[in-house]
């Protein structure tokens, strides 16, 4: 399977959560995301250096190393009116994402409540957990 992730996601494999199990998960093929979600989890970093009392650099280099394809926007632009469309108005910062997985044709990993009405197939860390039976 083919997932848009979410900077959720992404923040919780960073710093060790549950969603670091799916990144390398052999069913898990690839994980895609936005330059705008990665410019979101970079945001947090200060955040969670403070948090976790974690050096920033490091998980600057972490967030380098996270095995997820970045793409382009150009690469998803014409998608962009649609997904303004479906959740410009709940949430302006989901819009990148969605149109990410609306020209890709994939579910989108997340934990965030918005991507539930957007008619798009939407996965959680717990269900991804779940159906691959990871955890029970």
């Amino acid at each position: 399977m083919n997932l848009a992730a979410d900077a959720n996601v992404l923040l919780s494999a960073l710093i060790g959560g549950r969603a670091r199990l799916l990144l390398n998960h052999s069913q898990v093929h690839e994980v895609f995301t936005t330059e705008h979600t990665l410019s979101e989890v970079e945001e947090y970093v200060p955040i969670l250096s403070k948090q976790k009392r974690l050096p920033s650099d490091i998980l600057l280099l972490a967030v380098a190393a996270l095995p997820v394809t970045l793409v382009s926007r150009a690469q998803y632009a014409k998608s962009i009116a649609e997904a303004t469309k479906r959740i410009g108005s709940r949430d302006p910062e989901d819009i990148e994402l969605l149109a990410l997985a609306l020209h890709l044709q994939i579910p989108i990993w997340s934990n965030d409540r918005d991507f539930e009405q957007v008619d798009v197939d939407l996965s959680t860390t717990d269900g991804l957990l779940r159906h691959l039976r990871i955890i029970e």
